[in-house]
């Protein structure tokens, strides 16, 4: 487990970049977090270290531990944002909550959302 947010928004990024497998390149990761280069090179390193992604002929691809873990997140993501939206907030405020609720939310808040989700 990642115990920080941006160590999860790269594992969300990679996952949604790499969507139809396509290959994830550092820069495509910086432009889509708004972040460095340098930055991203620093954050793969770590996430390779804790066996997240594998790295390639400068590919980046999940691990089937990365691929699980980010697409939990990537899950809770967008119930978070689903909820939200529902309640009535604007649908690019409540994808910008929902990135930052997706990791400070507990377990059992976040299960009794996807129950209530699942119900209405």
């Amino acid at each position: 487990m990642i115990h920080n947010e941006s160590g999860e928004d790269y594992l969300e990024a990679i996952l949604r970049l790499s969507v139809g497998d396509k290959d994830v390149h550092s820069v495509e990761i910086a432009r889509e977090l708004g972040v460095s280069k340098p930055a991203v090179t620093k954050a793969m390193r770590l996430l390779t270290q804790k066996g997240y992604i594998q790295i390639v002929d400068n590919h980046i691809h999940l691990t089937k531990q990365g691929e699980t873990y980010a697409k939990e997140v990537y899950e809770k993501h967008k119930l978070l944002t689903e909820f939200l939206v529902k309640l009535g907030v604007e649908a690019a405020v409540a994808e910008t909550d929902a990135c930052r609720m997706e990791h400070l939310i507990s377990k059992e808040t976040y299960d009794a959302i996807r129950i209530f989700m699942r119900k209405s």
